[in-house]
């Protein structure tokens, strides 16, 4: 099964990063504020970033990594 990370800019222009198996899926379901605390209270703009891993292991190691990242890194990944 692939796994994707994400980054979906919220509708303040924050950042959200995240995984999915489905990323429109996921998308819908942070539109319809099902998808978590902070998309909840943020609202889900756009996803404006995708990564594409082959295990649910290695999406959870890299969010970590995006994570940890400051905005600036972020954008410029994006």
């Amino acid at each position: 099964m692939q796994y994707f990370v994400y980054l979906l800019e919220c509708e303040d222009s924050s950042l959200y990063t995240g995984i999915t198996t489905d990323v429109d899926r996921r998308f819908l379901e942070h539109k319809n504020g099902t998808g978590g605390h902070f998309t909840r209270a943020k609202g889900a703009r756009r996803i404006v970033y995708t990564e594409r891993h082959p295990s649910r292991s290695s999406a959870q190691k890299r969010e970590a990594e995006i994570k940890r990242m400051t905005r600036e890194k972020k954008l410029a990944l994006i």
